[in-house]
């Protein structure tokens, strides 16, 4: 038997280079929970190198019925170095039979539609074949409109239902009170004795209607972890922009900011352009985004990120300080995970918490609702 290395570095590098199957040659090397999770990520791939050898292999399923891609490929994107990342996910693409998917239409239609594939056909087709362009938003486009006609009426509900509910009593608000219009309807219930007239009907006046629409700003973080959030946000953007009253500009960034305001009619469009990237510059979209806001008190301003600043966090919180001052309605939507759970940087959140933002973790319907409290 073959002894292991004295250094127990060098033998958790062996270990984590040569698999699970080496680590009886390695006196076990003792991984730590970093280790362990960089272990696990590996394996998913590179352990069916050992099944195909007669090993067992008890690593996690990349099988396309499952499409658990994505998620797999964000912890990678966080384990390593972006050169290192690059070269996995080539190996993924020959390993998982994605070269098939990405070149045979017939392929891609045995796949069930669903959101986990639309993550990964966003997240590997610049190395599709052309010949597929065109099935591959065939198919973005039938998992783009099953989400939208999931989430509209949602929306919809939560930012005019609510208020039809209530819309007798926002008519008759004080400040729409018509005092001249009430003396008039009520002249003839007046009493000499009391010298009062008893205001039976009251009347007031529709000003409300002429009030100018809310603008909301959707600030959309769109590096590689966050493309599920993306997704809803690019979906939500465009129903949003279809309701009387409610302007909608999206702007959405990485290291660089694009506005891509004038294309939220096309979700579909939208979501093949965007470029995913791995670095992030959050206080420069903010600042970018100050200049679209031409009435604060009118205006929301939503932060779609995990809030992982790669510039400097001081350039973000002096920019959320001037929306706040300026009254914009402020908040920060955390990431959610494929398990519906936040996540997101809680101490960098803290800090905009106390700059002004409100902070929350909530679904697209939750997010609605929160929205129709404020403009309703």
């Amino acid at each position: 038997m073959n002894k292991p290395p004295a250094d127990r570095s060098t033998a958790v590098r062996w270990r984590l280079a040569l698999g699970r199957h080496a680590e009886t040659n390695l006196g076990g090397a003792g991984l730590s929970a970093g280790d362990q999770q960089l272990d696990q990520a590996m394996e998913a791939l590179y352990g069916r190198a050992h099944g195909e050898r007669g090993y067992r292999n008890r690593g996690g399923s990349l099988d396309l019925s499952q499409i658990v891609l994505p998620r797999w490929l964000d912890t990678l994107k966080e384990l390593f170095p972006k050169s290192v990342f690059e070269t996995i996910q080539s190996h993924a693409i020959d390993r998982f039979d994605l070269g098939e998917m990405l070149s045979n239409p017939g392929a891609l239609k045995k796949l069930e539609p669903n959101l986990n594939l639309l993550k990964v056909l966003l997240s590997f087709r610049g190395r599709a074949d052309p010949s597929v362009a065109g099935p591959i938003r065939e198919v973005v486009k039938q998992i783009v409109e099953e989400l939208r006609r999931r989430l509209e009426s949602q929306i919809i509900r939560a930012l005019s239902g609510s208020r039809n509910r209530f819309a007798r009593s926002q008519q008759k608000r004080m400040a729409n009170f018509d005092i001249r219009a009430t003396v008039r309807a009520n002249l003839k219930n007046y009493q000499p004795d009391r010298r009062a007239i008893i205001a039976e009907q009251l009347r007031f006046t529709a000003r409300q209607r002429r009030q100018m629409p809310w603008t909301v700003v959707l600030c959309v973080d769109q590096s590689g972890s966050m493309l599920s959030s993306l997704i809803h946000a690019v979906v939500t953007a465009s129903i949003l922009a279809s309701l009387p009253a409610v302007k909608v500009k999206v702007v959405v960034f990485d290291t660089a900011v694009v506005d891509v305001s004038d294309r939220i009619e096309d979700p579909v469009d939208l979501l093949l352009s965007v470029q995913l990237g791995g670095g992030t510059n959050i206080g420069q979209a903010i600042t970018y985004c100050e200049g679209l806001i031409t009435q604060p008190s009118r205006t929301v301003f939503a932060l779609i990120s995990d809030f992982e600043e790669g510039a400097s966090p001081a350039v973000m919180i002096q920019a959320v300080r001037r929306l706040a001052e300026a009254r914009v309605t402020l908040i920060g939507l955390a990431a959610l995970g494929d398990d519906g759970e936040p996540v997101y940087d809680r101490a960098m959140a803290a800090r905009l918490a106390g700059a002004g933002m409100e902070i929350a973790a909530l679904t697209p319907d939750r997010f609605a609702e929160w929205l129709g409290g404020v403009i309703g």
